[in-house]
């Protein structure tokens, strides 16, 4: 059985020990158009802000990792076609520009993404950097160092996270996001608002609900805006993500994106061609849709499964809820689900909640604040979604809400389910079991 894995970050990484861990005797060939695998960029922003000193450990495997468990891996080679009727693809070493074919009886597309490049003019500007891979880390490191002024475009994780860390270090920075909300896909307007409040706290200048127009500058950076000009000594572009899936397009069924659709075993149309990672799409669980969500959770597990079922269908994707989260300054943000925004958006009825609640009694000698949203269907009182921050850590509760979501739990379910009770963990009545009772209370 001959294999072709194309690509090797996070879900190619975990394809291939699955398949090599179950099948010792498959050939596996990988193919990586880059010098490195298995890079952690959720882990740039800690890099660049002191908090990781080593960057070694953003890598947790290798391609001599893999050609140790039995991997043939070609790195610097870019695959430049697929011919799916004849099961071969031509590949180019980009070292020396040479050109040959491969066959396959199972292909498997873990090819990734790349950052949406958003027609402005200048942003090939020299000043202009993006923030994706173990290179974009490296040289935003050693710019960073060098400019005092730096503007970061794009209000999601990545440029959340960049803000912060820059902020943290004494540079002028400016967050300019197109929508009016900072995280807004994951978060609905009373968090998005604490988080706003946070970044002005800390001297973040922010630009919301406005496009960039044009970069221009030499030294200098300008970015024109809809109503203003913002000087920079340089910015980073960080708008979002697009499947890297050309080499299948009009060949497999995809969403309006370009992310591969697969089944529940991660086939693609074609049975022989498996997609994982950010190149595919993912069931989303609360809509009962397929959704683009590229995140590194959903990449690793969809890796294991194609290596589980690469010869037959043997087990069923779950599908996600999309549960995230970031530390920013002192607070822990995480969210599941679907904030009230996506629900309307995908005309799905909801409601919600909003609760301020300590985490333990205040007899203890300290607590915190937890400000808690529960999303939910007036309909059959199902768990659609849910967000927390707070600083104490509640990122645990993120997934407790996650695995309710999973298995369809309702808002009588929250209220009630049993949970340990300390004091110096919590109350009688968990937070969550009180955000449970007030989406209760509400429906009453």
């Amino acid at each position: 059985m001959k294999i072709i894995v194309i690509g090797c970050t996070h879900a190619g990484t975990f394809v291939v020990k699955q398949i090599l861990k179950e099948h010792p005797d498959a050939q596996v060939t990988i193919y990586e158009r880059n010098d490195n695998i298995s890079f952690l960029s959720c882990g740039i922003a800690l890099y660049l802000d002191g908090k990781v000193k080593d960057p070694k450990g953003l890598f947790y495997s290798s391609p001599a990792e893999l050609a140790e468990l039995g991997a043939n891996v070609k790195m610097l080679h870019g695959v430049k076609s697929i011919d799916t009727k004849n099961k071969t693809i031509e590949v180019e070493d980009l070292r020396d520009n040479d050109f040959f074919t491969d066959h396959y009886d199972k292909l498997v597309m873990t090819t990734g993404s790349s950052p949406v490049l958003p027609a402005i003019p200048g942003r090939d500007n020299k000043n202009v950097y993006f923030c994706k891979n173990w290179h974009d880390a490296q040289i935003l490191f050693k710019e960073a160092q060098k400019n005092r002024r730096i503007a970061v475009v794009g209000g999601g994780y990545i440029g959340a996270e960049l803000a912060e860390a820059f902020s943290n270090h004494g540079h002028e920075t400016t967050l300019i996001n197109s929508d009016k909300r900072i995280l807004s896909k994951y978060f609905d307007e009373k968090i998005t608002d604490k988080i706003a409040d946070l970044y002005r706290e800390h001297d973040v200048k922010l630009e919301l609900g406005k496009r960039v127009k044009r970069f221009a500058g030499d030294n200098e950076l300008t970015l024109t805006l809809d109503d203003k000009n913002i000087k920079a000594d340089m910015a980073i572009l960080c708008v979002g993500f697009r499947p890297n899936s050309e080499l299948l397009e009009g060949k497999v069924d995809m969403m309006d994106n370009g992310a591969i659709i697969t089944n529940e075993y991660m086939q693609s149309s074609d049975p022989d061609i498996f997609a994982a990672g950010d190149s595919a799409a993912v069931h989303f669980n609360p809509s009962d849709t397929n959704e683009y969500i590229p995140l590194a959770t959903n990449a690793i597990r969809q890796g294991i499964l194609v290596g589980k079922n690469i010869l037959k269908p043997t087990v069923k994707y779950m599908g996600t809820q999309s549960s995230s989260g970031l530390q920013l300054y002192d607070y822990s943000i995480v969210s599941t689900g679907m904030t009230v925004e996506m629900a309307k958006k995908k005309g799905i009825e909801a409601h919600s909640v909003v609760v301020k609640d300590n985490y333990r009694p205040e007899f203890m000698p300290s607590t915190e604040e937890v400000w808690m949203q529960l999303v939910y269907s007036p309909v059959d009182r199902r768990i659609l979604g849910g967000a927390l921050m707070s600083k104490y850590d509640i990122s645990q509760s993120a997934n407790t809400l996650s695995a309710m979501i999973q298995n369809r739990n309702t808002i009588d379910d929250l209220a009630m389910i049993d949970m340990l009770f300390q004091p110096n963990f919590d109350r009688p009545f968990n937070y969550l079991n009180i955000l449970g009772q007030a989406a209760q209370a509400k429906e009453e």
